[in-house]
């Protein structure tokens, strides 16, 4: 099968001719029928210190993906071929403290698809049946596979209530869009978007009308959110930037007693004064790191049947996988939303 395979410790990939993948008693053989490109997949591609840290050459890699079940390992119940399936990334032990206590997505001997074990920008993909999410029979490939990046957006926003809250999003990425996305759907009173990217504040004001999406490099921000909330400030924000700017401007515009989500990854550490920044605000400051199996994706479905929210519209381009370059150049400029590859 053709699959875009990591072969050397430097910038780019290859689309090479590989051996089918072997199924194993409790996996899933999946046709691939759309898979989308992640920011993890940016740093395999250009070959940063943090894909330099996990990946062991060679290696398929892409994880977001959907695609139609063609054969199932002997020891799996409840599926059939024909089935739809979404992938959830994580792989975990489900013997560690953290899997047996209801938190696998932080499993201490946690491995990723795609960067620690053949992910799926490729015709097929093996599939562990605990990483399987099942689709409705008639759902779009193309929204299966962003599931797992909307569900990145519901874990980080949904650690409380949201529902008649002001909400800041800091960061108008995909998932940044997607969280604002949910957050409308789930209530919230006011929402508050920020980037400093043209494409994406564009993006964003076309895909959430009742935001307030704002340039801090040209708009007041702190003191457009203070006038609009009587001076008190977001009561949710949630980080998505990974940015030292980014990170104290999720501080500057938090309401006393409100709560941050730290979803974006610094490259560095980041710099935060935490006396008025955390302290005598007494913020409420949440890590926060993929979904929950399998809570997050049930929630995101719930809102999904109700018709609460659509995410495809942040998918803004769609490349057959041999234009991999071009569509992993396009991600890397941030001149896009969601980039979907079709093998």
């Amino acid at each position: 099968m053709k699959a875009l395979v990591k072969t050397q410790p430097a910038r780019g990939a290859e689309l090479l001719d590989v051996p089918m993948p072997e199924v194993g008693p409790d996996d899933l053989l999946v046709k691939v029928q759309a898979a989308a490109i992640c920011g993890t997949d940016n740093h395999i591609y250009d070959w940063t210190p943090w894909a330099q840290a996990r990946l062991t050459l060679p290696m398929i890699f892409g994880h977001e993906f959907a695609g139609e079940v063609v054969e199932v390992g002997a020891a799996v119940k409840g599926w059939s071929v024909g089935d739809m399936v979404a992938a959830e990334t994580h792989i975990p032990c489900l013997q560690c403290y953290q899997c047996r206590t209801g938190r696998q997505h932080t499993c201490e001997q946690m491995r990723i698809i795609g960067v620690h074990a053949d992910g799926a920008f490729s015709a097929y993909a093996r599939l562990p049946v605990s990483c399987a999410w099942k689709l409705a029979p008639g759902t779009s490939p193309e929204l299966g596979a962003i599931l797992e990046p909307v569900g990145v957006a519901a874990n980080g926003l949904f650690k409380d209530r949201v529902d008649g809250r002001s909400v800041g999003v800091i960061g108008c990425g995909p998932i940044g869009i997607f969280c604002g996305q949910l957050a409308v759907a789930a209530g919230a009173r006011q929402l508050y978007m920020t980037d400093v990217n043209a494409y994406r504040l564009e993006m964003a004001r076309r895909v959430l009308p009742q935001a307030t999406v704002l340039n801090p490099v040209q708009d007041d921000v702190k003191a457009l959110v203070a006038e609009a909330t009587h001076g008190r400030g977001l009561e949710v924000v949630v980080e998505l930037s990974g940015s030292q700017a980014g990170t104290v401007q999720a501080f500057d515009l938090l309401a006393k007693g409100g709560r941050v989500s730290l979803v974006g990854l610094p490259s560095q550490p980041i710099t935060l004064e935490m006396t008025n920044a955390v302290i005598y605000r007494e913020a409420i400051v949440y890590g926060s790191t993929g979904r929950l199996m399998w809570d997050t994706w049930y929630q995101v479905d719930a809102l999904l049947e109700a018709g609460a929210f659509d995410p495809l519209p942040v998918i803004t381009h769609r490349f057959p996988l041999e234009r991999f370059a071009e569509a992993l150049e396009l991600t890397l400029s941030g001149e896009a939303g969601k980039v979907i590859l079709t093998p």
